[in-house]
């Protein structure tokens, strides 16, 4: 019977690898919030800067220009934080990164 209880099932070696498949979907997972705050703090950024530009009377202007020039805004944060061009995501990947240590 010492013999059974001796030998260590291959089951729980196979273990470990499970825990680095979650550490590594949790890391994506965290470096996809990092980049949707990027997306969201440049969104903020350049709608405070086209707040204040006039439109033309001819062909601009009203609130369709106003919807669709805050969805523009949108898209330009989302490919600018895809292409890493600013490198907030970066710095707030690395500190929640270092939160999680801490616990």
């Amino acid at each position: 019977m010492t013999d059974i209880q001796a030998a260590a099932p291959k089951f729980l070696v196979e273990q470990g690898a499970t825990n680095r498949k979650d550490a590594s979907r949790d890391n994506e997972q965290i470096r996809q919030t990092a980049m949707e705050f990027e997306a969201f703090f440049l969104s903020q950024v350049l709608n405070s800067m086209s707040s204040g530009l006039e439109t033309e009377n001819m062909f601009g202007g009203g609130e369709s220009e106003k919807m669709f020039r805050g969805m523009l805004n949108d898209e330009y944060s989302k490919a600018m934080s895809r292409n890493n061009s600013i490198g907030i995501a970066d710095a707030v990947y690395r500190e929640m990164l270092a939160l999680q240590e801490v616990k």
